[in-house]
Formats: C-alpha cells, sequence, structure tokens
C-alpha cells in the first residue's frame, strides 16, 4: 500500500513540473515506474546473485534474466526517446519511442509470466503443504485499500490543479 502511494504520489507531482523543471519531471515519472519494479525485485536479485555464486541449473532463471532485461531496456527507452531523438519526424507514426516502450514492457510482462509459472509447477509440492495462504477477503481488502489510497492521491493531485 505505502509502494502504491509513493508511485502514485511521485507519478502526479510529476505533472505539477513539466513546465518549470521538465527534466526532474521526467526523472520524477520515471522514478515512479523503477522504484516499485526495484522493491519488488529485491527477491529476484538475490536470486539471481545465488545462482551465479552456486551456478544453479534452474530453467526458470534463464526467463528471469530475458524479462529482466527487457525491464531495463523498457527504462532505457522510456527515458532516452529513442530512436526518434536521433532521426526527428521519421518515426512519428511507427517506431516511437512510446510504442517500443509498450512493446517491450509487454514482452517482459509475458516473460516474466512465464517464468513465475515455471517457478510455480517447480516449486508447488514443495511450498503447499508448509504455506499459510491469505484469504480472498484479506487479499481484496489490501487491494481495496491500495485503490482508495491512489484514487485519494489522484483526488488531491486534482484539487491541486484547480488552484
Amino acid at each position: 500500500v505505502l509502494n502504491t502511494a509513493i508511485s502514485t504520489g511521485l507519478s502526479c507531482y510529476s505533472r505539477f513540473l513539466e513546465v518549470e523543471q521538465p527534466r526532474f519531471s521526467k526523472a520524477s515519472r520515471t522514478l515512479a515506474f523503477v522504484y516499485p519494479y526495484l522493491f519488488d525485485s529485491i527477491p529476484l536479485f538475490y536470486r539471481f546473485y545465488r545462482c551465479a555464486a552456486e551456478s544453479c541449473t534452474e530453467a526458470a532463471i534463464l526467463v528471469h534474466y530475458k524479462h529482466t532485461a527487457l525491464a531495463f531496456l523498457t527504462c532505457f527507452i522510456f527515458a532516452s526517446h529513442l530512436p526518434e531523438r536521433l532521426a526527428p519526424g521519421h518515426f512519428d507514426y511507427i517506431g516511437h519511442s512510446h510504442q517500443v516502450f509498450h512493446v517491450c514492457g509487454v514482452v517482459g510482462t509475458h516473460f516474466q509470466m512465464e517464468a513465475i509459472l515455471m517457478d510455480m509447477a517447480e516449486q508447488h509440492r514443495r511450498l503447499l503443504p508448509t504455506s499459510l495462504l491469505p484469504s480472498s477477503l484479506q487479499t481484496l481488502g489490501w487491494m481495496g485499500i491500495s485503490v482508495a489510497v491512489s484514487l485519494a492521491v489522484i483526488g488531491l493531485c486534482s484539487l491541486s490543479l484547480d488552484r
């Protein structure tokens, strides 16, 4: 919930800075997406470190590498505005960085979901008997709180626009 509030707040706040400080606005908007990705990926980065040290042979780790590479490529394309920065006017309709950003994001999400499914299949028997799963009410409750917090942040930012 805290990460949701921080990301939504950064994204909304970046809109106020577009005219006066466009670079800080872009950095703030980029951070709004990078921060939750990095936070959520800490266990995965630890797994990469552990696998590199122990030379593990998990099949899903290669798919996780693809997903991570595409995530960093997505961020780079979003922040750099390539290729239209190199050839202004040539990528206005096809090949614009915003389009490439979305394609890389979708392909990266595909690899992420494939890796998660591989991990779940591989570790299903080991984790199921010992783990306590949250109830549907607990899951939906926290989701509802996150949505409410995001809507409150957006509402506060919208009210600030009127001033």
